[in-house]
């Protein structure tokens, strides 16, 4: 879209923040199904990547590719926010007051950003960048407000909130190009953080405001969107070396379209087999589960 991927990063997260927000369990009870959901599929196509050469080992350690996996920056910044993430929803005091947490995080990256962050040249927006989590946390935020006050926002369409969001989404781009291009004014680059957030809002109000025309979309692009959303986390892990390996291979729109296409296709090869294997597992604990239970009986 010529901006970027942090416009889809933002609303992924503030999708995740919307739901997740009924959480029922402990936190260590929680925070292993997140794991359980996450590590295998990033472990098999970590191995498999090794194995067929796309990754190697001299450019990072094993900690960083299988434990804390850096290389995958969605999977690092969630499972750390995925903490405090709980905290928030458990306690009920910040709960109840998302707006003042959002406020609150915006001051301290502002600290931050005026105390600490390299503002000699543009780079607010480079993912792997420590700095991004107060933006990625933001979104989730802002995702668990529109939760929590969703009757307030669902099915009340308006044609100006359209209006502000395609001005804000231009606002946006010509930001990120002002930044990019002219490198003394790159101090004030926190201030493209900001015009996402802003766009986010109303990316979030103009959808949950055409909820009912969603829901009659019809049923075979619901399934397909429903499939699309279930291998996202798929999608993400198995496109990192496809793009650079064959983006230069052949000319434009013919490289997106097989560059799309194979994804899709690992992607879809990495959740049937990971779920294969789950179900094994399963099957595994439910054999020997049923095995202690007759042993105690007899």
């Amino acid at each position: 879209m010529l901006i970027g991927g942090l416009l889809g990063d933002v609303i992924f997260f503030a999708v995740s923040g919307f739901c997740l927000y009924n959480i029922k369990d402990n936190f260590i009870n929680w925070y292993k199904k997140r794991i359980i959901r996450i590590y295998p599929k990033v472990w098999i196509i970590t191995i498999i990547y090794l194995l067929i050469g796309f990754y190697t080992l001299e450019k990072m350690n094993i900690i960083q590719y299988f434990i804390y996996p850096t290389y995958y920056h969605f999977i690092a910044s969630i499972i750390i926010l995925y903490i405090f993430y709980y905290l928030i929803i458990k306690i009920e005091v910040l709960r109840q007051n998302i707006p003042k947490l959002m406020i609150g995080t915006f001051i301290i990256q502002l600290i931050i950003y005026i105390f600490f962050y390299n503002k000699t040249y543009y780079h607010i927006d480079v993912v792997r960048e420590p700095m991004i989590r107060f933006l990625f946390f933001e979104a989730m935020l802002l995702g668990t407000y529109f939760r929590i006050n969703k009757e307030k926002y669902m099915n009340k369409n308006n044609k100006i909130n359209w209006v502000i969001l395609l001005i804000s989404m231009l606002t946006y781009f010509i930001s990120k190009l002002i930044f990019s291009k002219i490198e003394s004014i790159s101090i004030l680059q926190i201030t493209n953080q900001y015009i996402l957030i802003f766009t986010l809002y109303y990316i979030l109000k103009c959808f949950a405001g055409i909820d009912y025309k969603l829901e009659k979309m019809p049923n075979k692009l619901k399934k397909i969107i429903e499939y699309i959303a279930k291998i996202t986390l798929e999608i993400y892990l198995v496109q990192y070396p496809i793009i650079p390996l064959l983006a230069d291979k052949m000319p434009f729109p013919i490289n997106w379209i097989i560059i799309t296409g194979l994804i899709l296709i690992l992607a879809t090869l990495l959740h049937i087999s990971v779920e294969i294997i789950t179900k094994q597992i399963n099957n595994i604990k439910g054999k020997r589960k049923n095995e202690t239970i007759t042993n105690r009986s007899i």
